[in-house]
């Protein structure tokens, strides 16, 4: 599928579609979103056979190209809490230059060690959406898990009904069916029962899953090292990166404001911006974004594609993201997805999706 999307975005650049579109079709903004960022050599593990969570990753070398491309596309580098306000001002026909924000979602400690040298050498703004039970070690990335497992086992024993007993992953190809099959069942899994099945996996097939986690994201410390730092800033996460839209309304209310809670006391500064975990429709909607507005939330991000509209000012609880994504690390691709058409064909022409 990838190389479909890839193939249909050359065709859009190299014709000079999405070029003459631009003016017709981009939004007022884009909101960027990554996840982490890393340099070729400190992935060894990601090898293009197996790299199921390759596009989460990007390099610290196409970060930097990507900012550089998107000012020279003339874009004002802001700071994620000044969206509203300049979305309001499209609204009352006030635009000036279109602006783009960049956002971070888990806090990985690479985000420290490799993008925020990139961004202080640009001057780049940028917001950290934290979930608290990660910044404490004692969580579970159930996605890095999976790799992880799958990865460093010739075999595997999902334990899961309508799987087999026993999956292969001794070759490539074997892993990569493995994946096929497991991460759905995974994916869509009650929340509460995903994470004791998730830590009970990885211990049987020797990957600690609170021992990954506090490998690969921020501690405590780290975070406060880095919002000492005026370009960065902090957003919730929620307190344990749970779908929303799957969990009852209290526990969704509550996953939003004690995040919030959490992060302000451990930080000591004000968190107002949130990002939902997944952020797709099947994770978050309009009763994630109601409750995040009532509870003070003056913008949210989802992971719904698109640029950012003067409309949008009506929905900051619900606003969609552009993806810097590990498969696609080329400026022509970027370039195309700047014109705003791979995304109003994507959701049928409307500049609007909140439903």
């Amino acid at each position: 599928m990838t190389r479909i999307y890839r193939g249909l975005l050359d065709i859009l650049h190299h014709t000079g579609v999405a070029r003459a579109s631009r003016h017709a079709c981009r939004g007022v903004g884009v909101v960027f979103m990554l996840h982490r960022v890393l340099p070729e050599a400190a992935t060894p593990h990601r090898a293009p056979e197996f790299a199921p969570n390759g596009g989460l990753v990007i390099t610290p070398e196409f970060l930097d190209a990507a900012i550089a491309f998107v000012r020279q596309r003339g874009y004002e580098l802001v700071a994620l809490e000044e969206v509203p306000e300049r979305l309001r001002a499209a609204r009352e026909g006030r635009a000036g230059a279109p602006f783009a924000a960049f956002t971070l979602d888990d806090g990985y400690r690479d985000n420290m060690e490799h993008a925020w040298p990139v961004f202080r050498r640009h001057g780049c703004p940028f917001t950290i959406f934290v979930a608290p039970a990660y910044a404490d070690g004692e969580s579970e990335l159930w996605w890095e898990v999976l790799e992880e497992v799958i990865r460093n086992n010739d075999e595997i024993r999902p334990g899961l009904p309508g799987l087999p007993q026993r999956l292969r992953t001794h070759t490539p190809a074997a892993r990569r069916a493995a994946w096929e099959r497991l991460y759905p069942a995974v994916r869509y899994m009650e929340e509460h029962a995903q994470r004791d099945w998730v830590r009970e996996f990885g211990m049987r097939h020797g990957v600690d899953p609170h021992e990954q986690c506090r490998r690969l994201v921020m501690n405590w410390n780290e975070l406060r090292e880095m919002t000492a730092d005026p370009l960065c800033a902090i957003g919730a996460h929620t307190l344990h990166h749970r779908a929303l839209a799957r969990i009852d309304e209290e526990e969704a209310r509550h996953e939003m404001a004690a995040s919030r809670a959490r992060l302000e006391e451990e930080l000591g500064l004000e968190v107002r911006m949130l990002a939902y975990p997944y952020g797709d429709p099947d994770s978050a909607g309009p009763r994630e974004f109601a409750l995040a507005r009532d509870l003070g939330f003056t913008l949210a991000l989802t992971t719904r594609k698109g640029h950012l509209y003067p409309g949008h000012a009506d929905h900051l609880t619900a606003l969609p993201r552009l993806s810097l994504n590990g498969f696609y690390q080329e400026t022509r691709y970027l370039d195309v997805l700047l014109s705003g058409l791979p995304f109003l064909l994507y959701n049928r022409f409307r500049r609007i999706d909140v439903a």
